[in-house]
């Protein structure tokens, strides 16, 4: 039943968002309404998510070293190449240029998994790496940022908005699922809470996204007419991500199941992780948040077309050399 759930996880979030539309749209006296409830939904979907996430396993992920560093260097190296040469066709607004890094910067840890085991790859590697992945996005988000954008408003986003809500919307969520994974290992109790937790993450990410489409509606309006060249530019990095994921999965040597997990890891982003810190800045960069749930969905739509074509064209199964 979990499998079916995640398997048409992608409709269930864009019925969620036309609601959500619609509802802003007919109900514009309820905005503050909806705003006030996305924070504590928002807090239970990480909390839910990172649960889902193996972090007190991450030495796991270390034993097949081509796999992660292929995954490393696309993740952290190759990619931001990729999102600096797209930043050039995005419209030159700050707002939306801030979208664009913080969205496309972060590989995601929980749909890949999901879309890994869906399209074929190896949903065993994906699970080790998540981990990884976590610690060196946030690691390395402040220096990307402060790398692609200019001084004056890295300065101002990091230091008096984005810092202080990713230590509380994120590390804090964080920390309590690391408490829990680390207590279930001794309390068997704690192991059917973890289970039941992985059923919430799609049912609360379908009502975080409602809640951001009714309360941002008047905005999605507002900044149509922007938007269309970063949908461009977030179909061009789906492109991108599986060029680089089968480029390294063949100079690395991969069988076919790891580099169709590569190619799934490039081009999933952590979208809904990073949302929290978007909606966390004044409204001057509230265009920041259009732009993460609207990559959102280009990357959904863009994920079942790699279902399709990424086990049947793109690399398809061969022997495993190991």
């Amino acid at each position: 039943m979990r499998d079916k759930l995640e398997q048409h996880q992608v409709w269930i979030y864009l019925a969620a968002i036309v609601s959500g539309l619609l509802t802003g749209r007919t109900m514009p006296e309820a905005t503050a309404t909806w705003e006030l409830a996305l924070w504590p939904v928002l807090g239970v979907l990480l909390y839910a998510t990172f649960t889902q996430v193996p972090l007190v396993h991450v030495s796991g992920a270390f034993r097949d070293r081509r796999f992660l560093v292929s995954l490393l260097a696309g993740n952290f190296l190759l990619m931001p190449c990729v999102v600096w040469l797209l930043l050039t066709i995005v419209p030159d607004d700050r707002a939306i240029k801030l979208g664009v890094l913080l969205v496309l910067l972060v590989p995601c840890t929980d749909w890949f998994i999901s879309f890994t085991h869906l399209g074929r790859g190896d949903a065993t590697r994906a699970i080790a790496a998540t981990p990884v992945l976590l610690v060196m996005q946030i690691l390395l988000l402040p220096f990307y940022l402060w790398l692609f954008i200019d001084e004056d408003t890295t300065d101002m986003a990091i230091a008096s908005h984005l810092l202080p809500a990713f230590i509380g919307l994120i590390l804090l969520p964080l920390s309590l699922a690391w408490i829990t994974e680390k207590l279930a290992e001794k309390q068997k109790p704690l192991n059917t809470l973890i289970a039941g937790l992985g059923w919430c993450p799609v049912p609360l990410l379908a009502m975080v996204v409602f809640l951001i489409a009714a309360s941002q509606v008047g905005l999605v309006l507002e900044s149509g007419r922007l938007l269309w060249s970063v949908v461009l530019a977030f179909a061009l990095y789906l492109l991108a991500a599986a060029t680089v994921g089968k480029l390294l999965a063949c100079v690395a040597g991969l069988p076919a199941p790891a580099g169709r997990t590569l190619v799934f890891s490039l081009g999933t982003r952590n979208s809904f992780v990073v949302l929290p810190l978007a909606i966390s800045l004044p409204d001057a960069w509230s265009a920041a948040v259009v732009v993460i749930v609207l990559q959102s969905l280009v990357e959904l739509f863009g994920m079942i077309a790699f279902l399709k074509w990424v086990p049947t064209r793109l690399i398809r199964s061969g022997p495993d050399p190991g």
